[in-house]
């Protein structure tokens, strides 16, 4: 290892254990394993512009392995991003940028939140579907605008979760050759040697997958890793897994250990490893002169990289002005002009219309005003009804494909969505049964932590899905959906509230969960009902029936939004004057005013919620003297109607509910 190199090397190494050190919590094993692998692909392959972290052709690094944070900041810290020494030093700590794993939107340079083994993995292969797809829709013969690699450093870990596993299939299918993935093969996990668990061939596996494998056999030759990342960039047509075999702690007394992986060094063996690599003990936190020097030059390269990008846009503006709006436009994120200006709206006559169903009619309208919305589903499409007529597959030999079948594959689909608008371009979504958003819990939380704009399509939405029995019908994945900060969740009543559903979705940054019936359910009069107001604010006053102020206020969302208009009738003819409420999201209701959500659900009034799912958390709309109706159950194989007659949601067991609350509320009694 010449004497540049290695000082560089070394100085990655112990920016990092310094880090680890003074914070007394981290994991020093990756940093001094992992530093040689790095640094060769930052320093002479990786494409980017420190002073400028979101300029759009840059190459994307995700570290997969997120517990070895340290190594990224120490790279982006001597690289010249705006992460000073300080911030190193405040490893781990409240308010620094350098937290214990990655995350995005708080340290530049950082592509995606990883630490969740697995998911760092999904979201590169996301990234390389949305370079491919932006690539082969806007370049030009000479104009290559877009025009990267995706690469990521993973681990042992990484490879042994299911959604690596999912990705990794789904890559090699796709054939995404600018996708290169360096693995960190140290043989250790946090228990212990990975032959504990772990005993495969991964290679093979991999190969098996579709991909393009090399194996280094000494984590510190420098020149065959180099020389593996160029073999790897010359494989078009399929991705690349570059298998490294390094040492966990390498040179310090815990190397090839477990200890070496989650726990600070100590003074101890800090010292030893440093005596070990030859580097001074004191000052810590070093940077020789010569590694700043050699660093820095990231910098001036970045910005070249960068002006030579910026006049091939020129050019390409002054050649293709209309293609090259297009782009402009999607790499911004801004909506285009007039795209909801076909969307639909229903009239009652057009009914009973399940809500899946309008929401393929919305996506029938969008797929000709907003280019960038691409999505597809987890095999799933015939049934969640989420394709857009008319627009090609996206496939190995398709990039320009729209339509994208993930396979049965809900985790690493979620993964790839949220890869796909953390690259930018695309406005991404992605369909399965309501159910099965546990398969992809993982991904589904970090969209929220991330605020990536995605849109979950979960159709076959309760009990009224009927015979498919207790296995697929949802219970419990409203509320532990809306449990989620940061993610809004809406279930629309009807075709009409499902069209302004997605506009919400489309409009609001963040991730967006749609919930879906698969049963058909009667259309709201938008004429009469103020819809289109409502469903952006969460929640409003559908109807009124008897005179005002209304003694009862009836609360559902989705399908038994239609079963509490019914019930209202029937109490309504008993001279009770009885409201209902349309609450299709809970986050946006909870973020209007207190005056707004005061008049729709007025203090004092008995309440009663309606809804398909487990009762707990209504109490928050409800009140402690109100009242909940709901399936705190599985539920049972049968036709939909008889499940929900048989679980009480119908029209006389609401009215049951509401004579015992209306009774106690009398006599200021709890029911």
């Amino acid at each position: 290892m010449a004497d540049m190199d290695s000082t560089c090397i070394n100085t990655l190494r112990f920016l990092s254990v310094d880090s680890i050190e003074k914070a007394k919590s981290g994991h020093p094993g990756l940093p001094l394993g992992a530093a040689p692998m790095a640094y060769v692909l930052w320093d002479r392959f990786l494409r980017h512009n420190p002073r400028d972290p979101h300029w759009f052709n840059r190459d994307r690094f995700v570290l997969s392995a997120g517990h070895g944070s340290a190594l990224l900041y120490s790279l982006l810290h001597v690289t010249g991003y705006d992460l000073p020494i300080e911030e190193l030093q405040r490893f781990r700590q409240w308010g620094s940028r350098t937290p214990g794993h990655p995350e995005y939107g708080l340290t530049p340079g950082v592509e995606a939140t990883t630490g969740p083994l697995g998911q760092g993995f999904a979201m590169g292969v996301g990234m390389a579907i949305a370079e491919r797809h932006l690539s082969a829709t806007f370049n030009e013969e000479g104009f290559p605008l877009v025009d990267h690699y995706t690469y990521a450093i993973v681990s042992d870990g990484d490879l042994m979760e299911g959604i690596a596993s999912e990705a990794a299939s789904l890559a090699g299918t796709l054939g995404l050759g600018k996708l290169i993935y360096l693995y960190d093969d140290n043989h250790i996990s946090l228990e212990g040697p990975t032959e504990w668990a772990f005993t495969e061939d991964v290679a093979a596996r991999f190969v098996a997958y579709g991909w393009h494998v090399q194996r280094i056999p000494n984590g510190n030759d420098l020149p065959a890793i180099e020389a593996a990342i160029r073999a790897a960039q010359a494989e078009t047509a399929h991705p690349s897994l570059i298998c490294v075999r390094t040492h966990i702690g390498y040179g310090s007394p815990v190397q090839d250990t477990r200890e070496a992986h989650g726990e600070a060094l100590g003074p101890v063996n800090l010292r030893a490893t440093k005596e070990k690599l030859d580097w001074p003990l004191d000052p810590t936190f070093l940077v020789p002169d010569v590694a700043r020097t050699h660093f820095g030059e990231a910098v001036a390269r970045g910005a070249t990289w960068q002006k030579e990008w910026e006049t091939l846009r020129e050019r390409f503006r002054i050649a293709y002005p209309a293609k090259a709006a297009a782009f402009d436009g999607q790499i911004a994120g801004t909506l285009p002009p007039r795209w909801s200006s076909t969307l639909p709206t229903f009239a009652p006559a057009d009914g009973p219309m399940a809500t899946r169903d309008a929401s393929q009619s919305a996506l029938d309208a969008l797929a000709a005003t907003f280019p960038a919305l691409v999505g597809g589903a987890a095999d799933l499409s015939p049934s969640t009804k989420t394709l857009l007529p008319g627009a090609p597959d996206y496939s190995s030999v398709e990039a320009k494909g729209r339509n994208f079948h993930f396979g049965v594959r809900e985790h690493a689909m979620v993964g790839a969505l949220n890869g796909m608008a953390l690259h930018g371009g695309l406005l991404p979504y992605g369909g399965t049964f309501l159910i099965f958003s546990d398969y992809a819990r993982g991904a589904i939380r970090l969209a929220a932590l991330q605020q990536t704009h995605v849109i979950l399509v979960f159709t076959h939405d309760s009990i009224g899905m009927g015979e498919d029995g207790p296995t697929h019908q949802p219970v419990e994945q409203l509320l532990s959906l809306r449990a989620i900060p940061g993610l809004n969740v809406i279930r629309p009543a009807d075709a009409n509230e499902t069209i302004a559903a997605w506009r919400v979705a489309i409009e609001r940054p963040g991730p967006t969960a749609l919930v879906f019936s698969r049963q058909k359910l009667p259309i709201l009069d938008a004429g009469k009902y103020p819809i289109a107001e409502g469903v952006p604010r969460g929640g409003y006053v559908l109807s009124e029936a008897g005179a005002a102020p209304p003694r009862l206020v009836l609360i559902a969302t989705g399908s038994e939004v239609s079963l509490a208009l019914a019930a209202q009738q029937r109490i309504a003819g008993t001279g009770v004057p009885v409201r209902v409420v349309s609450l299709p999201s809970w986050r946006l209701y909870d973020e209007q005013p207190r005056s707004y959500r005061e008049s729709v659900l007025p203090p004092g009034v008995p309440k009663i919620s309606i809804e398909a799912a487990v009762t707990l958390g209504w109490t928050r709309y409800v009140g402690e003297r109100g009242a909940s109706i709901g399936v705190d159950r599985f539920g049972a194989s049968a036709p939909g109607a008889i499940v929900q007659k048989e679980l009480g949601l119908t029209v006389e067991h609401v009215v049951e509910v509401a004579r015992g609350l209306l009774a106690a509320s009398s006599k200021g009694a709890r029911p």
